[in-house]
């Protein structure tokens, strides 16, 4: 990771290169003073590197950090899955890394962090083990053991659980609590009223029955549940409303003549040409929009500019033309109601449909509803209120954690203590146990322990604790048998107390990445990186006379089909 400051803008690079050279050579064997080799582990450079980024954001009083775009835009966000998207890693350990961490955002929705936090301090426990001269396959062996030890005694630590019938806003709290957002109480509410709406006769949910808007305007206390799938859209016409029999077309193009900067030119040569190209543009508009209305269309929803004479088509064909505000949001609906996006205006084969399509009138704002019958679409649509984008953007984050909280609730009611409590308690049953061991099951008991002890110490960190003085409270405190005991904003708490939980589900899947991840990277000891031949890259060079050559060839064809393979 590159860092260069300039008028104290500190800007990072974050691009964690391969190494220049690929392994040691023969004379040079890469030996510290004491003769210690180094890199014993060719992936822990990258990923201490990457857990460094990472690391001030765990936890609920983690720092956020600007993440500025391709195109520019500029996004102030704290969420390991964001930022983890947004760095351009060349490195494959590092790459290898953050798949699992997104791997377990997208099964749980939490526990990104956790993951990268893990592996990077089980592998830097690793490499001590690797320098006292344990071998790789026994320390790896070993790591799996102590994971198995781990998996193992996970619930035996749940010591709650969500009753069938039991409000959810208790267990969804402390999931959404993340990163100082405001008003979580009542945003915990609003959810956990969501999820409970929505679920199926049968007691079971699913995630797709609860729909997310975000409006600007007004603060998140004016958060509210609406009907159906909302978006945050307005009809355009006089066509306000389609109360029964709504079909629905999708377009991602302006709703009106083909765009001016189309690569199209007419060339006009007196004022009656003029006269004839307005005509016939205006007819190939009517043209299209009654194709809107003989293909049974009467709503339209609309990401792009919309062309006055079109709307007026519309409104005389009695189709409701909607502006979307947001291409994610026109997606969404192609996806819940199963039309495609087109960009010509050009009806769909299988138009999207819907029971009724309305207005909303809303606190300094509108929205448009979508209100279906069909199985898998919204049933409710919490509709996020607030001052700015970035802090939309945490709210819609926290409620979209939320609900992946209440679908692994459904699945299985158990959770953890947080705030490090589990780990804490983990590590001292691996430390009691590594204790007793021989062989090499032993020392990596030992080490698993203290990687796992990086979790709450990193939490005490982030928090700006005594680092030390905690962690040898908590220590003492779990060592007597209370592993209730956890990091919070003030020092040492009671999880139970304070109300702040972890799912079991979340938990074990992160464990089990780590696992897989970490056994992994420690049978690596070397990256080799295949480079095209001077044969091929003379093909490619088309100025080259090896191209030349091949050009000229009876199989030329042939030839430039095989350079095409590596275009």
């Amino acid at each position: 990771m590159s860092v260069s400051i300039h008028n104290r803008v500190v800007q990072k690079t974050f691009s964690l290169e391969l190494p220049k050279r690929l392994g040691p050579s023969l004379e040079d064997s890469r030996r510290t003073p004491g003769g210690v080799q180094e890199n014993l582990l060719s992936s822990t450079a990258a990923i201490q590197t990457l857990a460094s980024v990472i690391r001030p954001c765990y936890g609920p009083q983690g720092r956020q950090k600007f993440l500025v775009t391709d195109n520019g835009e500029t996004v102030c966000t704290g969420y390991t899955a964001a930022i983890l998207r947004a760095l351009q890693l060349e490195h494959p350990a590092a790459r290898f890394v953050r798949e699992a961490a997104q791997t377990q955002a997208e099964n749980s929705g939490d526990g990104t962090a956790f993951v990268v936090l893990l592996i990077e301090a089980l592998l830097e426990q690793a490499e001590h083990l690797l320098r006292a001269g344990l071998p790789r396959t026994q320390l790896r062996e070993a790591y799996a053991t102590a994971n198995k030890e781990v998996l193992a005694a996970l619930p035996s630590l749940a010591i709650r659980s969500l009753g069938p019938l039991e409000d959810p806003s208790w267990a969804l709290h402390s999931v959404m609590n993340t990163h100082s957002l405001s008003h979580t109480n009542y945003l915990t509410k609003l959810v956990a009223q969501a999820c409970w709406a929505s679920r199926e006769p049968d007691g079971s949910f699913k995630p797709e029955r609860v729909g997310v808007c975000t409006l600007r305007g007004g603060t998140l206390k004016d958060s509210h549940l609406l009907p159906g799938l909302a978006i945050s859209g307005e009809p355009c016409g006089q066509m306000t409303a389609v109360l029964t029999g709504a079909r629905v077309a999708l377009f991602v193009c302006p709703f009106g003549p083909a765009n001016p900067n189309a690569p199209a030119t007419a060339h006009l040569s007196n004022p009656n040409d003029l006269t004839k190209f307005m005509t016939e543009s205006d007819q190939l508009l009517e043209k299209q929009v009654a194709q809107l209305a003989a293909g049974g269309i009467n709503v339209a929803v609309v990401w792009g500019d919309i062309d006055k004479k079109a709307l007026i088509l519309a409104d005389n064909y009695g189709i409701m033309v909607i502006q979307a505000k947001s291409r994610k949001e026109v997606a969404y609906l192609s996806e819940v109601l199963g039309t495609p996006l087109l960009t010509y205006l050009l009806p769909p084969l299988e138009p999207g449909r819907c029971h009724r399509i309305y207005r909303q009138e809303l606190v300094n704002g509108v929205a448009v509803l979508f209100e279906c019958e069909s199985v898998g679409t919204p049933a409710l649509t919490l509709v996020l209120r607030g001052a700015t984008a970035e802090g939309l953007r945490g709210a819609e984050q926290a409620v979209y954690h939320g609900i992946d909280a209440y679908f692994q609730l459904c699945q299985d009611p158990r959770l953890l203590p947080g705030a490090g409590a589990v780990e804490m308690a983990l590590a001292r049953m691996l430390s009691d146990k590594g204790s007793k061991l021989e062989g090499p099951n032993g020392p990596a008991f030992l080490a698993f322990a203290q990687a796992l002890r990086s979790l709450p110490k990193t939490l005490a960190e982030n928090a700006g604790l005594g680092v030390s003085q905690v962690m040898a409270e908590m220590s003492g405190i779990h060592q007597a048998g209370n592993f209730l005991i956890g990091v919070g904003t003030e020092g040492i708490i009671n999880v139970a107390q304070e109300g702040v939980w972890d799912t079991l589900t979340a938990k074990a899947q992160g464990l089990q990445a780590v696992a897989e991840a970490v056994l992994q990277l420690v049978t690596v000891d070397e990256i080799v990186v295949a480079k095209s031949s001077s044969l091929n890259q003379q093909i490619l060079n088309p100025d080259s006379k090896k191209a030349k050559e091949c050009l000229s060839h009876p199989r030329k064809k042939i030839l430039q089909m095989y350079k095409y393979q590596f275009l």
